[in-house]
């Protein structure tokens, strides 16, 4: 981590990998295959696949796309940051 961006590119790869997994629950919890959700969203079953392992960082039109898909609201917030001093 002592590289420069390291850290970044770090938070950047966890929160691709969470929102995968969130959105596998999701489909799982609905019964939906891989290529129902893909469909559903615009895309292919393997852009799905490599966005639920984490292996890349979606844009907000897509996770807007895969929201409508699931007829879910997606929401985007800030959270205050506090870290011990």
């Amino acid at each position: 981590m002592a590289e420069p961006g390291a850290a970044e590119a770090y938070d950047a790869t966890r929160r691709a990998f969470e929102l995968g997994i969130a959105v596998r629950q999701m489909r799982e919890q609905r019964g939906w295959t891989q290529s129902r959700l893909a469909e559903a969203a615009g895309m292919t079953q393997s852009a799905l696949a490599r966005f639920e392992a984490g292996g890349t960082i979606p844009t907000l039109a897509l996770l807007e796309r895969i929201a409508q898909a699931f007829n879910a609201r997606l929401i985007v917030r800030f959270d205050e940051h506090n870290s011990a001093a």
